[in-house]
């Protein structure tokens, strides 16, 4: 079996399909679940974040595997797979790896460098580990990636090199009006924030770190607005930045209201219409003295782009991020971490081709060990008179000699296969110890179970 990634991206597809091709909860868990009713694919998990969509999967046929994920892509997607083929990536193996290594570690973000990639990255893990779509193969590769990512931060200076997509946005807010800076600007301003997952709660703590007056949090679930409203008042809560602002949530339904009284409006739902039409964001501006600040951090989008021409309204979304983020800064910095993807993604594969050897290498000391049994119970039919303290000194002599003769062939040959093309010396020892391929095969099932139970509660 082989690793295959096919995804887009804002690198390789406009917003507009993004947005179209963007996947609900519910859709993504779908997805996997059809991904390993398919043939070709025996595990798999979605990573799907504001500006990407990527379906991982371990495949025992390259060209199978490509043209089962596409079409699953475009089926879930609901985007014509002739109008989506255009805009899908391919990785295999390494490459898959390097791709995977390299977004942890935000190489391939919108904004090189943030962070905010590996708590997606982890939710993606979970998904997979709790819908059991994501094996042995997944379970690693996903781990590894995540202190990759977190290597590369604590490393380096790649967080210098970029920031948040909710700062990169709120910068390109502030840029030509007359605030200096974020701080600056949002000094004394009331904000809105609709939703309240993850990309919500880091603007609420972004606004409250950049100095607001007040924070209105707005989700279709009250409860979980309260409870970021909740840790936002909290002086140094849970949320690393609440800062005692004055924080309350609202339902849905009050949104309209709340538009009217908003400074700034940071929207990032999972909704697949709009939050906020064109009419909407009209009503709430007809008399206002100041501006209006909208920042739209949704896929598909929350707030409607007519909103780009209503009279003293500013209109931040994924599309002009996409436009304006800039991909070469700190060169020092985004050197240093692609070394380091390099060397993570060596390591990993030899680490990888080192396991897959392990099941021959532990049937093989299983079929000694039964040789061995079966040698001694037949010297003890042929001499009866043996004690026991003779039979365990036989025994063991018996034991030593076969430790012995594997000893050094089986660690040479895990050496070999952690090499670039190691794969066949587990071929190569099956064959020459004619070894039950069942018995093989029952290793690796137990090892799996192993790591299944053993990585369900490490995300």
């Amino acid at each position: 079996m082989s690793l295959l990634v096919v995804g887009l991206s804002h690198r390789s597809a406009p917003v507009s399909i993004l947005e179209r091709a963007a996947l609900a909860a519910d859709t993504q868990a779908k997805l996997l679940q059809d991904t390993l009713a398919a043939e070709p694919a025996a595990e798999g998990t979605v990573l799907a974040t504001c500006n990407r969509i990527e379906l991982y999967a371990d495949v025992d046929k390259f060209h199978a595997g490509v043209a089962e994920l596409s079409t699953l892509l475009a089926q879930h997607s609901g985007v014509g797979l002739d109008e989506l083929t255009p805009y899908l990536y391919v990785h295999y193996e390494d490459r898959a790896v390097h791709h995977l290594f390299s977004v942890a570690c935000g190489l391939d973000s919108m904004v090189v460098g943030e962070g905010q990639i590996l708590g997606q990255i982890k939710d993606a893990l979970a998904l997979g580990q709790e819908l059991h779509t994501a094996g042995r193969l997944l379970n690693d590769l996903f781990q590894q990636a995540l202190r990759v990512g977190k290597r590369a931060h604590s490393e380096t200076g790649i967080d210098r090199a970029g920031q948040s997509l909710v700062t990169f946005g709120l910068e390109r807010l502030v840029d030509g009006t007359d605030g200096s800076d974020v701080d600056t600007w949002a000094k004394g301003k009331k904000a809105l924030v609709i939703g309240a997952g993850s990309m919500s709660s880091l603007a609420a703590a972004t606004l409250a770190r950049s100095g607001v007056s007040e924070i209105v949090i707005a989700n279709r679930t009250l409860a979980r607005a309260e409870r970021l409203a909740q840790i936002l008042n909290e002086p140094g809560g849970t949320l690393r930045g609440g800062t005692g602002v004055a924080a309350h949530a609202v339902e849905m339904v009050a949104v309209g209201d709340e538009l009217t009284r908003a400074d700034v409006v940071v929207s990032c739902t999972g909704a697949t219409g709009l939050v906020l039409t064109g009419d909407d964001i009209e009503t709430a501006v007809q008399g206002r003295r100041t501006p209006l600040a909208l920042l739209d951090l949704a896929m598909p989008r929350d707030i409607d782009a007519a909103a780009h021409r209503v009279p003293g309204v500013r209109l931040v979304d994924i599309e002009s991020l996409a436009e304006a983020s800039a991909d070469a800064p700190m060169a020092a910095d985004v050197d240093q971490v692609r070394g380091i993807v390099s060397d993570e993604v060596a390591a990993f594969g030899a680490a990888q081709r080192a396991a897959h050897i392990t099941p021959t290498v532990v049937a093989l000391r299983t079929m000694a060990a039964d040789v061995v049994a079966g040698e001694v119970a037949r010297l003890e039919g042929r001499l009866p008179g043996l004690d026991e303290k003779q039979r365990a000194e036989i025994t063991q002599t018996v034991r030593r000699v076969v430790d012995k003769l594997l000893h050094a062939p089986t660690v040479r040959v895990k050496q070999l296969a952690s090499e670039p093309g190691g794969a066949g010396y587990a071929d190569a020892l099956r064959t020459l110890f004619d070894l039950d391929p069942e018995t093989v095969a029952a290793v690796s099932r137990a090892d799996l179970n192993d790591a299944d139970v053993k990585n369900r509660g490490r995300v």
